[in-house]
C-alpha cells in the first residue's frame, strides 16, 4: 500500500500515522529512536506490508504487471490501490479526503521534529502538490508515477502504466475492495496488540 492507505489504517493517532507514513525509511531497530506511538506507526507499516505483498488479490493484481515493469510492479499497484481508496473515499470516511489530509500535513507541520530527513525533504513537494488527494484521479496517479520514475532515471518506465489502470480499471478496483475489507480488519487487529 502506498501512502493513503498507511496513514487511513493507522487510526486516529497522528503520531501513529506518522509512523506509519514515513517507516520506509527507518531501517532494522532504528525506529527505536523514536515516541513509543511513532514506532508503534513504523511496526505497524511492517505488518501491512507483510500482508499485503502475501495477500493472493494483491498478487494477482500485481501479476498483470509484471511482465512489463518487473519488479516495479507492487509499488505501481501500491499506488493503483491508493487511487482506488481515494477515488472511493466515502466508503471508508465520513470526513473528505480534502479535509483528513489537511489534517495530516497540519500533523506533519506540527510534528517536524521528530519526522526523519527524507520526510523532512518530502513534505514541501507532497503538500504543495497534495499527493494525498490527487490520487483519487487517473491524471493525478500519471503524474506521480511520472515523477517516480524520473527518480528510477526513466528505468522502470513506471509513468506509462496508467495505460495499464485504464485497461483493466474494472478488475483492479474490484480486486482493491475486495483486499482492502481483509487488511482493514488485519490492521485493525495489528494496531489493538502494538
Amino acid at each position: 500500500m502506498n501512502f493513503l492507505a498507511h496513514i487511513y489504517l493507522s487510526g486516529e493517532n497522528d503520531l501513529i500515522k506518522i509512523g506509519n507514513f514515513m517507516a520506509d525509511g527507518i531501517r532494522g531497530h532504528d525506529y527505536e529512536q523514536f515516541p513509543l506511538e511513532v514506532q508503534k506507526g513504523v511496526l505497524l507499516h511492517r505488518a501491512i506490508d507483510t500482508f499485503t505483498d502475501a495477500h493472493p488479490v494483491f498478487r494477482q493484481s500485481k501479476h498483470r504487471l509484471h511482465e512489463k515493469y518487473g519488479h516495479y510492479s507492487g509499488v505501481i499497484m501500491d499506488i493503483f490501490y491508493d487511487h482506488f481508496l481515494a477515488k472511493n473515499w466515502a466508503n471508508y470516511s465520513k470526513e473528505k479526503l480534502e479535509d483528513y489530509t489537511e489534517r495530516f500535513y497540519n500533523s506533519l507541520r506540527e510534528n517536524y521534529d521528530w519526522l526523519t530527513p527524507k520526510t523532512q525533504g518530502m513534505m514541501p513537494y507532497m503538500i504543495g502538490r497534495n499527493w494525498l488527494v490527487s490520487y483519487g484521479s487517473v491524471e493525478g496517479i500519471g503524474k506521480i508515477l511520472f515523477q517516480m520514475d524520473h527518480r528510477t532515471k526513466n528505468r522502470s518506465n513506471m509513468q506509462n502504466a496508467v495505460q495499464e489502470l485504464n485497461e483493466y480499471y474494472t478488475e483492479f478496483e474490484q480486486e482493491f475492495t475486495t483486499f482492502f475489507e481483509e487488511l482493514r480488519a488485519h490492521a485493525q487487529q495489528k494496531l489493538a496488540i502494538l
